[in-house]
């Protein structure tokens, strides 16, 4: 009997524990990425549209932002927009670093310096690689997912996510700014030191 009640106890246990795993996986998920067509000259602009952090605003804030860092895992890609993912509001999440994911809302840039000319990507454009003209250096005023203001700067690649992501809210694509475009023969997706440069 004392038997039977701890296989009970233990059958229980693990079908919680499968529950509550179940509502993890089924709360944060993969979005698409919104393509660029050919013509257009951007995606999506979220310029007019700032978040306000009312509860039920921070409830589906905490979520999308989940369901971005996954998008962006998935798609390898530096930096993600909300406006790529068909959510027309000011939202960035940016990895520049593995593990380290730096989530922006209502972002907005403060100070720039310097200048890089680098090859350039996006997630909304497949397949398309650019030398750009961006600062080396910038600094980004944001909130994070509680609503409290920081600041955070960023140099190279991290300084030219943060322009590349923060235009996008602004309905630019970084092909508004492109010099000279790449061969994409030049570029295997599967090659590490490149998978970092596609925002």
């Amino acid at each position: 009997m004392i038997q039977t009640r701890r296989h009970l106890s233990l059958l229980l246990a693990l079908l919680v524990l499968l529950c509550v795993n179940l509502t993890l996986c089924s709360l944060i998920r993969i979005r698409n990425v919104v393509r660029a067509s050919k013509n257009a000259a951007a995606v999506a602009s979220a310029r007019k549209t700032k978040v306000f952090l009312s509860e039920e605003e921070t409830n589906q804030l905490r979520k999308l932002l989940e369901d971005m860092k996954e998008t962006l895992l998935d798609a390898r890609g530096v930096g993600l927009a909300a406006p790529q993912v068909g959510v027309l509001r000011r939202i960035v999440v940016v990895e520049c670093e593995e593990g380290n994911v730096i989530e922006l809302i209502n972002p907005r840039i403060i100070a720039r310096a310097g200048k890089q000319e680098e090859a350039e990507g996006c997630l909304s454009v497949p397949g398309r690689w650019g030398i750009t003209d961006r600062p080396r250096h910038v600094t980004v005023r944001a909130m994070d997912r509680y609503g409290n203001e920081f600041e955070v700067s960023g140099s190279d690649l991290l300084a030219r996510a943060f322009c590349h992501e923060i235009d996008h809210l602004d309905g630019h694509l970084y092909t508004e700014l492109v010099t000279e475009y790449l061969d994409p023969s030049d570029f295997a997706e599967d090659d590490d030191d490149y998978e970092g440069d596609e925002e």
